[in-house]
């Protein structure tokens, strides 16, 4: 599946699993997902697989790592972005000095998809409170790896 992607093409991948029950780990359209999930399976839609595989993780993955991971694999994998625009993937960190845990889809119109836990798939207003817990912003590639 190697075609151009752009922001319209990721949101529209993405809006589809709006309602998807939160569950840790998960990533399957209308069982469940959490955050990271619905990331991978937006991916898995425009590129046809993952680009890395993914080891288990606990629910307090963040807390206990020295290293911030999801940022490291976001910068692997996607293209940083300087901008809010349609499309772009946000992580998000709850305190300064601990790792981004959160992940997101802008939708534009200061709203963003996300798996919220104890919820689902659901847009959210990009409020103060979000936007101060920014960790990075981040463009889907253009074409899959290997393309």
């Amino acid at each position: 599946m190697s075609k151009h992607q752009t922001g319209e093409d990721v949101i529209a991948k993405a809006q589809t699993w709006a309602g998807t029950p939160y569950r840790h780990q998960g990533s399957a359209k209308g069982i469940g997902c959490d955050c990271l999930g619905l990331i991978r399976g937006v991916w898995r839609e425009l590129y046809g697989r993952e680009p890395e595989s993914l080891r288990p993780y606990s629910m307090d993955w963040a807390e206990v790592s020295d290293s911030d991971p999801l940022l490291a694999a976001a910068r692997r994998h996607f293209m940083i972005e300087t901008e809010l625009v349609p499309g772009t993937l946000m992580l998000f960190r709850w305190k300064p000095d601990v790792p981004a845990k959160h992940c997101g889809i802008y939708l534009g119109e200061d709203r963003f998809l996300h798996a919220y836990e104890r919820h689902c798939v659901m847009a959210s207003p990009l409020v103060p409170q979000w936007r101060r817990k920014i960790a990075g912003l981040f463009k889907f590639p253009t074409t899959s790896a290997g393309d």
